[in-house]
């Protein structure tokens, strides 16, 4: 190879591919915006589908709602699961919010009303123990053995409404399989 063999060849690759220079990120108030925008956006998702669900609320008429507003008396001076901590308030709220939702998603017809009905008044029943431990929550004040009991409550009453949903689907199931049977 000749002497000048790899000056040349670096002098081509350097007019060929130029070193390109490195460019800073900068934080700036532009990124910011973004950020900011995207939580703006993120909340309002979570309000609209939050809000949407409370006003659905029941799945039918008269059927109970999960949230303790039913009982108004002192409302300004009665302490919730939520009023104790942040962490709380997210839990009840998660757990309320499920519950609406699954409410809402229930399809009642004639072949599945009676089995609506009994998961109805045991949620009811789950209903009125949650406003007996709320209560107990004002009378005594909060202690771990409450607020687990209300937690608790609302796992249940949501693992209830996933029954009903299961239920509900292998009744529709059954349904279809002895229309289909009675085609063939």
């Amino acid at each position: 190879m000749p002497e000048d063999h790899e000056e040349r060849f670096l002098a081509r690759l350097e007019r060929e591919l130029p070193e390109r220079k490195v460019r800073r990120v900068h934080f700036g108030l532009g990124k910011v915006w973004k950020i900011a925008a995207s939580f703006l956006i993120v909340g309002g998702i979570t309000a609209v589908l939050f809000f949407g669900i409370k006003q659905k609320g029941a799945v039918a008429e008269g059927t109970p709602v999960v949230t303790d507003k039913q009982n108004p008396v002192n409302d300004a001076n009665r302490l919730s699961l939520g009023d104790l901590s942040p962490d709380l308030k997210k839990v009840e709220e998660y757990y309320v919010t499920a519950i609406n939702w699954e409410l809402s998603q229930v399809e009642i017809d004639d072949a599945n009303k009676q089995l609506f009905d009994e998961y109805m008044a045991r949620l009811g029943e789950l209903n009125e123990e949650y406003q007996t431990l709320n209560r107990e929550l004002n009378d005594i004040g909060p202690n771990e053995q409450t607020v687990v009991a209300l937690i608790d409550n609302l796992k249940m009453r949501l693992q209830l409404l996933y029954r009903l949903k299961d239920k509900l689907q292998e009744l529709k199931n059954k349904n279809n399989e002895e229309i289909s049977d009675l085609q063939v």
